[in-house]
């Protein structure tokens, strides 16, 4: 049996049994989305439909333990596009082909400019205000965002470059304004009590995926574009108030439980680990596409690791002390102090969701829980 001396628990994010924050849709909020979309249904009714699925999902959360809870995602049908379409300048389009996974291919929209950015009346603002209420002593809310590199990537899809380069021909003031974007709506996600934010990264993965990243169709080396990736994630939360913690979840695709890109973290890991100005990283280690631990070694001193080390993607439960031991080995780079655990990613991505039920699910969150306070004590 492993043994690791317990460190004591965390009363601040990230905590060490954690989650990256989206779940399964409920049947009702299913079927009520396809009416709204069918017109059957309106906005205000949909709403009101919502709010009931995600007050249920809060008592869900404080009652499996977590400390940090979140609407589940409930309002979106994706992790990143809703947030785009919600910016100024940006519109919803439909394209000829989806993001390609490793066995399937999703719904084939984007976000596309029609002008200049900006981040001012955000909807996730109002949404964050409603989870925000099911705050208490014991637990945050957090709001997820997708990361501004995310942002960046999807402007520069070959449906989409034409028209970001008419908007703004200079890479330089593109990035600005993304961050400028994002500055703004993270300051009213704060005023509006957010103290915690979380940054959804798959660019990360897309660069440590030789194969996959090559598909962006230039000649740019994995540096340059980590390097102008770590750029607009910086820019974006430089200067924030000290009290507001901001983390990454950084993933290699997560949807309808499949995955988009495999490999370690190693060529990326000098300028995310060393260069990005979270608190905190959610890292995929679910299965061997994302490498050992050693990457971890760049990780400077100020920062925890949440080691994503369940699989969000299957029901199967993972072996205890397997888990253990890979903590301890992951231990060997990042001290024990400043690690955490959680799934490698949420449940639900995409409205789709991946392929479990809700009870197995919340089995696993479970057995997530069951390990870090036989890690770190309750």
């Amino acid at each position: 049996m492993t043994v690791i001396n317990k460190v004591g628990t965390r009363k601040e994010t990230p905590f060490r049994f954690d989650n990256v924050g989206s779940f399964l849709r409920p049947k009702t909020l299913k079927v009520a989305r396809n009416a709204y979309q069918e017109d059957r249904l309106t906005q205000e009714e949909l709403t009101l439909i919502e709010d009931e699925a995600i007050r249920d999902l809060v008592q869900k959360q404080k009652e499996i333990g977590l400390k940090a809870i979140t609407d589940g995602e409930f309002r979106r049908s994706w992790w990143h596009l809703d947030f785009m379409w919600g910016l100024n300048g940006v519109e919803k389009v439909d394209i000829d082909r989806g993001y390609q996974f490793n066995d399937e291919e999703t719904r084939a929209e984007s976000a596309r400019l029609t002008g200049k950015i900006s981040g001012e009346s955000h909807p996730f603002v109002e949404h964050f205000k409603f989870i925000e209420q099911f705050a208490d002593e014991e637990v945050i809310a957090r709001q997820t965002l997708p990361a501004p590199a995310q942002f960046l990537l999807e402007l520069q899809r070959p449906e989409n470059i034409e028209t970001t380069q008419k908007v703004y021909p200079d890479m330089e003031e593109l990035i600005e304004d993304i961050a400028s974007a994002y500055h703004t709506v993270i300051s009213e996600l704060y005023e509006a009590g957010c103290r915690n934010v979380q940054l959804d990264d798959c660019t990360w993965g897309i660069l440590v995926d030789e194969n996959f990243w090559k598909t962006l169709n230039d000649d740019a080396s994995v540096e340059s574009y980590g390097r102008a990736f770590v750029e607009v994630n910086n820019k974006a939360i430089e200067g924030h108030p000290e009290d507001l913690a901001i983390t990454t979840h950084v993933c290699r695709g997560n949807y309808h439980s499949t995955w988009a890109s495999s490999g370690a973290y190693d060529t990326v890991a000098e300028i995310l680990f060393g260069d990005e100005k979270v608190d905190a990283y959610y890292l995929e280690f679910d299965t061997e596409r994302s490498g050992g631990f050693e990457s971890l070694v760049n990780v400077s001193d100020d920062k925890l690791v949440v080691l994503g080390l369940f699989s969000s993607k299957v029901a199967t439960l993972e072996d205890k002390e397997e888990i253990k031991a890979r903590i301890e080995e992951a231990s060997k780079y990042v001290p024990l102090e400043r690690l955490c655990v959680s799934p490698q990613c949420g449940f639900a991505s995409t409205e789709e969701g991946n392929i479990l039920t809700e009870e197995e699910q919340w089995e696993k969150l479970r057995l997530v829980r069951e390990v870090a306070e036989e890690v770190w004590g309750k």
